[in-house]
This record gives structure tokens, sequence and C-alpha cells, in this order.
């Protein structure tokens, strides 16, 4: 079974230095049918615009997950972590017990663009953690590149949960297809341009949720990135 959700069906806030569109229900976006996929629970499309943050903020028992697609986006925390992550890099931040972490656009003109997703731990009070890691664009190029997963897989980050993160970059003849275990089911998000799903068109911002299907098959991209979710 696959079910599509489009991009225009999203939850949206515009606070003015902050554009974001809610795949889930998010602060006062509420829609019961689109809470979550199991411990997917957020995925946020967010554009801050230059000069502008997230002011310091607390977190407890989720798996959050940065992915930028245009421009940086510079983060401290509690833990004593500072950087800026770019394009290619993957964030992951485990709040546990308890984080508070900032998240700014320090550029003077240009807009960040970037996914903020939230995952539900597998046990929660753990040890807060961060971790970032840079993937290449030919490691992504025509394939599925595993960047998230509970046993840190070649080279991924790690998250508690388990849960298996891919990135794709397609265009033109490029191909994957992913294999789901007996029992899985699958979360694709577009996050840019064109690409077909199981032979099904999907555009930036939308997605499509795969149940009781042997494979994931992506093809047709026109400058398509896509993240897929191994979810249990």
């Amino acid at each position: 079974m696959i079910e599509i959700r489009k991009s225009a069906e999203r939850g949206y806030a515009d606070h003015g230095w902050l554009k974001s569109y809610h795949s889930f229900s998010f602060a006062d976006y509420y829609d019961p049918q689109h809470v979550q996929f199991g411990p997917l629970r957020v995925i946020n499309e967010d554009r801050v615009a230059p000069g502008m943050g997230f002011g310091t903020h607390g977190h407890r028992d989720m798996e959050i997950i940065s992915y930028v697609l245009e421009g940086e986006l510079a983060h401290k925390d509690s833990m004593g972590n500072g950087s800026v992550i770019r394009p290619g890099d993957v964030q992951r931040m485990s709040a546990g017990t308890g984080v508070r972490h900032s998240e700014y656009n320090h550029a003077a003109h240009d807009t960040t663009h970037f996914l903020q997703i939230w995952i539900m731990p597998a046990q929660n009070g753990i040890e807060p953690g961060y971790e970032e890691k840079h993937f290449e664009a030919a490691d992504k190029r025509g394939k599925l590149r595993l960047v998230a997963s509970q046993d840190g897989a070649d080279g991924s980050v790690v998250v508690h949960q388990d849960v298996r993160l891919y990135a794709g970059l397609f265009d033109g003849e490029e191909a994957a297809t992913l294999a789901l275990a007996p029992g899985r089911r699958a979360y694709v998000h577009v996050a840019r341009g064109r690409v077909l799903v199981n032979g099904t068109a999907l555009e930036a911002g939308d997605a499509a949720r795969l149940e009781s299907v042997g494979e994931i098959a992506l093809s047709g991209g026109d400058k398509a990135e896509v993240l897929v979710f191994d979810l249990p």
C-alpha cells in the first residue's frame, strides 16, 4: 500500500523570520490523521531569514536530526557543542534527560533552508548526546546513502531507535531500490525536485507512506533530493 500526501496538504506557519511547513502535527498545527508515522514524529521544512534563528530552548526524550538543503545553520547547546552545519551535513542531537540549544542563520543575505526531523527514541531518559557527519553528494548520486541508523552502520550517525534513514540524489536515468524486510514500513520525503516512487510521481514537499511492500523504487528524477525512512 502506498499513501501519498501532497506538499500543499501540510501544515504551514509564517512567523516572518521563519516560514515552516509541518508534515506532522506540530505547535499550533494539529491533524489527527498526521500525528506520527511509527516513531517518526516531526519533519519540518524550515526557511530561516538572514540574521535570525531559534533562541535557546529545551528538549527532552527526542532524537533530533537537522539536514541542511541551502545556507548554514549555527548550533550551540548545553553540552558544550558549537558548530555550523551546511549542505551535506547530518546533525543528530539526542535530547534524552534534557538539553538546551539554539540554532541561528548568521548570514547577512542568505536564507537557510533545512529539514528538522524528530524521531521518538526507543528508551526515554538516556544521556544527552551530539554527533554530526558530512556525506558527499557523490555518495548520494543515483543511490540511497545510509546517513542515520541505530548501529551507526556505514559511517552513519547513531539514532537511539530502530530506524534507518537514507538520502539520495536522482536525475535523469539514475535509479535505486531499497528492500524492506517483512513487517517494516517506509516514509519517503521529497526534499526538492521531482521523482517517481514506486511509479508514482512526487514533487518537492510531497511524501509517501509505504506499508506491506517489498521494496521502494526511485526513478525518473528531475534534480531530486530524497529522504527515505525505513521504520518498524
